[in-house]
C-alpha cells in the first residue's frame, strides 16, 4: 500500500526519521514544489505500475476486461 502524507516542512525531518526507523516502511520524498494533485497522481500511477508488473511477472492475476465492463 502506498500513502501520500501532507506534512508541514517544520515536521518533515522528524517524520522521515520516524518512518525510516521502521524496517517495513520504504520512504521516498517527492520533489519540492509539486502540487497535491500531482503528488497524488504520482503515487497512484506508481501503484498502478507496480500492480501491472505483478501481473506480468505472474505474482497477481489480472481481471477480465469483460467483467470490468459488465460492472459498469
Amino acid at each position: 500500500m502506498k500513502i501520500v502524507l501532507d506534512i508541514p516542512d517544520s515536521k518533515a525531518t522528524f517524520m522521515l526519521e520516524l518512518l525510516r526507523s521502521l524496517s517495513f516502511v520504504k520512504t521516498k520524498p517527492l520533489p519540492v514544489g509539486i502540487s497535491d494533485e500531482k503528488a497524488l497522481f504520482i503515487a497512484e500511477f506508481s501503484q498502478a505500475v507496480d500492480e501491472l508488473n505483478d501481473v506480468l511477472s505472474g505474482k497477481a492475476q489480472a481481471a477480465n476486461a469483460y467483467d470490468l465492463l459488465d460492472a459498469l
